[in-house]
C-alpha cells in the first residue's frame, strides 16, 4: 500500500505543470480611476469626504458602458452619485490635464469626458493596452463649478468605468 501512495505522488508530482500550463488564463480585470485633479473616488479614498465601501477601492467604479451617472449605475456605489457631498471643486485652467492610474491593464477603445452631459473630448486606442498610469489633455469647453464625468471603455467587454472630477474652471 506504501508504494501504490508514493508512485500516485509521483505521477501527481510530475502532471500537475502539465495541467497548469495547458489551462486558459484568466484575463485580467480591468481596474483604474483618476487622482489628478482627484476624481470622487479619489476624495474617498483620501478621506477628503466621508463615502461607503468606494474609500476602499476607488479604482473599481465598472458597469456597462453608456451610463452618464458618476457612479456608472454601480448600485455599490451610491455615494459618487450624490451631489450633496462637499465635494472639493479642484480649481482647474480651461485646457486641463486628467491623470489616470490604472491598477489593472485592459485593451482599451476609447476614453471619453464630458462636462454637462456634452462630450468634449475622446481618445482613440483602437484596442491598445495603455500603460499603468497616463494623462490626457483636454479642452473642458466651459468655465466655473463643473463635474466632468471621465469613462475609460474597454474593447474587449461591455464595460466601461467612470470617474467624475470636480472643478473650478478658471
Amino acid at each position: 500500500m506504501h508504494a501504490k501512495r508514493k508512485l500516485a505522488l509521483v505521477i501527481g508530482a510530475a502532471v500537475a505543470p502539465l495541467i497548469a500550463v495547458t489551462l486558459p488564463a484568466n484575463t485580467a480585470s480591468a481596474h483604474g480611476y483618476i487622482n489628478s485633479p482627484p476624481s470622487r473616488q479619489a476624495q474617498c479614498y483620501e478621506g477628503t469626504v466621508d463615502c461607503g465601501q468606494i474609500k476602499y477601492e476607488p479604482w473599481s467604479v465598472e458597469a456597462p458602458k453608456g451610463s452618464m451617472q458618476c457612479n456608472g449605475g454601480n448600485s455599490r456605489f451610491p455615494d459618487l452619485n450624490d451631489n450633496s457631498k462637499p465635494w472639493v471643486a479642484t480649481p482647474v485652467s480651461r485646457t486641463t490635464q486628467f491623470h489616470w492610474i490604472l491598477q489593472a491593464n485592459h485593451a482599451t477603445s476609447t476614453w471619453q469626458y464630458y462636462v454637462n452631459g456634452r462630450k468634449v473630448a475622446e481618445f482613440d486606442d483602437g484596442g491598445a493596452m495603455p500603460p499603468t498610469s497616463l494623462s490626457h489633455t483636454v479642452d473642458l469647453q466651459a468655465s466655473g463649478r463643473q463635474t466632468v464625468l471621465a469613462v475609460w471603455n474597454i474593447a474587449d467587454t461591455p464595460n466601461a468605468f467612470y470617474a467624475c472630477i470636480d472643478v473650478n474652471i478658471q
